[in-house]
């Protein structure tokens, strides 16, 4: 019996940018029978080396703006994440009838295995990972990505119904979506992304579609220690799990003294059962207990038994770019955590540590409030070297705190770069401190992404001297 042709089959789609998500889209597209148009406000001198992989594939390119007149041509079109379906091209699409879509939108349309969705502020791609983990270590088939790793997109034709899939998911690709995976679960919600969305209330009304589409017997695993994330858990129609380490719960993961357990829809067989203790977790921070706890929610309710999950846990020792020692030179321990693009995410860090330590912060700012990261420097931090766009912003801020009584804080100093940032910090760095590179800003103003943010640090920090070999 021949399948039905795909929906998009003989449909022409336009593709709003031509980063990872807009090429994982040009590779799709054709493969489903749709005509690909390719635009991106970039020039061809910019985007040269990824159309030169395209040079066969029949794709149609409209480089160095969005012209509204390919809307006469199109069917549908996808957006990818960096680009705002607020802009003139989008609204124009809208008013036409014309639907916006994204990559995850199309790929859950179309997997035929079961969906692990995870989203929300902060650790999103630790948990992504470790449940990945924990499903593998199952011994079922499962494809990790999404928001992270691989698109999904790309590997949609080797996924059967007896996988799995975990994806993470932004609040860019979420706010386009109609679709929800089948398992749902909401981290938690900080203000972030307020550049984008413009109110903590779209924001959260973005996170919030990663559940609102869901069967009733699907799961919604919610934080019921975090006041957003609990918010969203009394608007899902599912079946909801929670996970707390204060609270214990009949469905979820929680803390009982220092072991965690699972019970009801988040353990395989429903019993409570233990999972691991608190000394089993070899990742740093209160904040990396509540992923760890998300993960064990989640796998509990795909059937994954309480022993792998443990032996999971114990041999997982995080993700590269979070709270990530690159190196201890002269007694000091240095700290890649360029992941931290919300000085929420660098709140986290600081507790993360008793040590002295000498902070990095910068990059480009959110339009976020930073009252409370000050306030925390002045009691953790002992030197604040600041870098980037809004490096200035963050030194002035601090400035304020070296008079106050009781501050830890003995000095500050602003810098354009990470390399002059990193320079300074090893000159003021005595043996037992931590130098954290925990930036509070995103990347955007010097680097690609957090990533190459966080390879740079690294590349600066491997090439520090030992203190007794400097001249």
């Amino acid at each position: 019996m021949m399948s039905s042709p795909d929906p998009l089959s003989g449909k022409t789609a336009v593709v709003l940018g031509f980063a990872r998500q807009g090429q994982a889209l040009a590779r799709w597209l054709p493969t489903v029978g749709a005509n690909v148009i390719v635009s991106d406000k970039r020039s061809f001198g910019d985007l040269a080396e990824a159309i030169l992989e395209f040079i066969d594939a029949p794709i149609q390119y409209a480089l160095g703006s969005h012209p509204l007149e390919l809307l006469d041509q199109a069917n549908v079109v996808f957006l990818s994440g960096g680009v705002d379906p607020k802009i003139p091209f989008c609204a124009a699409a809208a008013q036409r009838g014309i639907p916006l879509t994204n990559d995850a939108q199309a790929f859950l349309e179309r997997c035929p295995a079961p969906v692990v969705g995870i989203t929300g502020s902060a650790g999103k791609t630790t948990t992504t990972t470790l449940t990945g983990l924990m499903l593998k270590n199952a011994g079922l088939l499962t494809f990790v990505g999404g928001n992270i790793g691989v698109v999904l997109l790309d590997v949609l034709a080797d996924i059967l119904p007896e996988h799995r899939v975990v994806m993470e998911l932004s609040s860019f690709q979420l706010e386009l979506m109609t679709r929800s995976p089948q398992i749902a679960a909401v981290l938690n919600l900080t203000p972030n992304h307020l550049d984008r969305h413009g109110t903590m209330e779209a924001y959260m009304a973005a996170k919030a579609q990663i559940f609102l589409h869901q069967k009733p017997d699907d799961v919604a695993i919610f934080n019921a220690d975090d006041a957003g994330s609990a918010t969203l858990g009394d608007m899902a129609t599912s079946r909801v799990g929670w996970f707390s380490a204060r609270t214990v719960f009949p469905d979820g993961a929680f803390m009982v003294g220092s072991r965690l357990m699972i019970a009801g829809l988040c353990s395989p067989n429903g019993d409570a059962q233990t999972v691991c203790t608190r000394e089993d977790i070899r990742l740093r921070g209160e904040h990396n207990l509540y992923n760890v706890l998300a993960a064990c929610a989640i796998a509990g309710a795909a059937g994954v038994p309480p022993t792998v999950m443990r032996e999971t846990i114990q041999n997982f020792n995080g993700v590269e770019h979070r709270l990530e020692i690159v190196r201890t030179v002269g007694g000091v321990t240095y700290v890649n955590d360029s992941i931290a693009t919300a000085p929420s995410r660098t709140i986290a860090a600081l507790n993360s540590f008793n040590e002295p330590i000498i902070l990095l912060a910068g990059g480009r700012d959110k339009k976020l409030d930073w009252d409370d990261l000050m306030n925390l420097i002045g009691r953790k931090v002992r030197y604040l070297v600041t870098f980037g766009e809004f490096g200035p912003n963050i030194a002035q801020m601090a400035r304020s705190l070296l008079n106050l009584p009781g501050t830890s804080l003995q000095g500050v100093e602003n810098f354009q770069t990470l390399d002059q940032a990193v320079r300074k910090a090893s000159e003021v760095a005595q043996s037992g401190d931590v130098v954290l590179l925990s930036p509070g800003g995103t990347s955007y103003d010097q680097y690609e992404d957090f990533a190459a943010r966080g390879e740079h640090f690294r590349v600066l920090v491997t090439a520090l001297e030992e203190r007794g070999s400097r001249r």
